[in-house]
């Protein structure tokens, strides 16, 4: 399935630019689902067609029924709530026993209310969950939250993961067998069976997520209004998806101005925003990353009318991506007596990084985003003895252990 996740800074136009990507792909002949994670009244007015609310969401899909916005495309909106209220009340009856043995009462499915970060939870969900009604839809387009929660928000189901395996160490799993003896000789408190059981759903659940995620078929597309203040946290969120290994298939320079205005207020605003446009396409363009230009329409896009005129330059790269380049180990033992670890991280300052060497990983750190890189086995016989950004890729510097490494005769 071909999957895009759009994104931007806050007030780029980012619902526009989602609907416009997913009516264009569906012009295409294609069956387009476009999820939706704004709750407020715009997507309704883009699309011109009002989408079903989210308190009709039933079953276990956690969006509500979708709306056919135009010939091969339905619109629908994510609906936390509802699935929060789904999750508790499973864990409620999957933990019933233990409920019972502490004589506590469980929650009416009234009293279940949405808690902070249902709203993430909820649209990694709706990623699985549209991948695995591939037999129904070709093209999945997904309006996301502000970039900087959303590159957090991507690389969540990978964090979870790790934290999960360190709590619940799935090797101690096998020694539930050994419970009796190890709680009456040595008192080990071992966990309840529920308890890994749940742990390996939740396992799967993540790992469903994140082969989403990395799919060659997924990319992020980039939604901004040329300006400062975009580029800096466009710069910033680029190298954080880099970080974590997301693809980005295009820019979208958002609401550009017309050239030659007779005011000369908006003929200076022009004049600007070309110029940031220009640094961003020089920096885009040279990563080989498409760039599309939307123009601004003088007034809020609404309805079919508005959404056809944008769609025209909305459309999406060919099927599929290139395989992202891996992060490579260079050999350079012969000549250097080293090896060294590339990682591409376009957009990333070197005063914002950050490394730190923690037993057999590596903890990477770019501005606010971080991540937890397990080493590929030969540098883990290795020590760090340095490292360099240049060019938009860093290169880790590793020298052999004496202790570690094998010796030659």
């Amino acid at each position: 399935m071909r999957t895009v996740l759009v994104t931007g800074p806050g007030g780029a136009g980012r619902t526009t630019v989602a609907a416009a990507t997913a009516l264009a792909a569906a012009r295409t002949g294609r069956r387009v689902l476009l999820l939706t994670s704004d709750r407020g009244p715009t997507p309704d007015a883009v699309l011109g067609t009002p989408l079903t609310p989210e308190s009709g969401a039933r079953g276990r899909a956690p969006w509500a029924p979708p709306t056919e916005a135009a010939p091969g495309l339905w619109a629908a909106r994510i609906a936390p709530g509802e699935h929060f209220r789904t999750l508790a009340g499973d864990l409620q009856q999957r933990g019933a026993s233990v409920f019972d043995l502490l004589g506590a009462s469980p929650l009416d499915p009234e009293e279940l209310t949405e808690l902070p970060g249902a709203g993430q939870l909820s649209l990694l969900a709706a990623l699985r969950a549209a991948h695995a009604d591939a037999d129904r839809w070709q093209t999945l387009v997904v309006d996301m939250p502000p970039v900087h929660e959303a590159v957090a928000l991507l690389a969540l189901p990978e964090q979870l993961g790790r934290y999960l395996d360190r709590l619940l160490p799935p090797e101690r799993q096998a020694a539930r067998a050994l419970r009796p003896v190890l709680a009456q000789l040595a008192r080990v408190p071992m966990p309840a069976q529920r308890l890994y059981e749940t742990a390996a759903q939740w396992q799967q659940e993540l790992a469903a997520v994140r082969q989403v995620i990395e799919a060659p078929g997924t990319t992020v597309r980039l939604v901004a209004e040329p300006g400062a203040v975009a580029t800096e946290a466009l710069r910033t969120a680029r190298a954080g998806l880099a970080l974590h290994g997301c693809r980005i298939d295009s820019l979208v320079a958002n609401r550009l101005l017309p050239d030659g205005s007779a005011d000369p207020w908006l003929a200076g605003l022009a004049a600007e925003q070309q110029g940031a446009h220009k640094d961003l396409c020089e920096e885009f363009l040279a990563d080989g990353v498409t760039v599309r230009e939307l123009p601004h329409l003088g007034r809020s896009p609404r309805g079919a009318g508005d959404l056809a005129l944008l769609a025209d330059r909305a459309t999406l790269p060919p099927d599929g991506r290139e395989p992202a380049e891996p992060w490579r180990v260079a050999d350079r033992l012969a000549t250097d007596g080293m090896l060294t670890w590339h990682l591409p991280l376009p957009g990333a300052r070197r005063e914002e990084l950050g490394l730190v060497r923690r037993g057999d990983e590596l903890v990477l750190s770019v501005g606010p985003f971080r991540r937890v890189l397990p080493l590929p086995s030969a540098l883990r016989r290795c020590s760090v003895s340095g490292a360099a950004l240049r060019d938009g890729e860093l290169c880790v510097r590793f020298v052999p252990d004496p202790d570690l490494w094998p010796r030659t005769s």
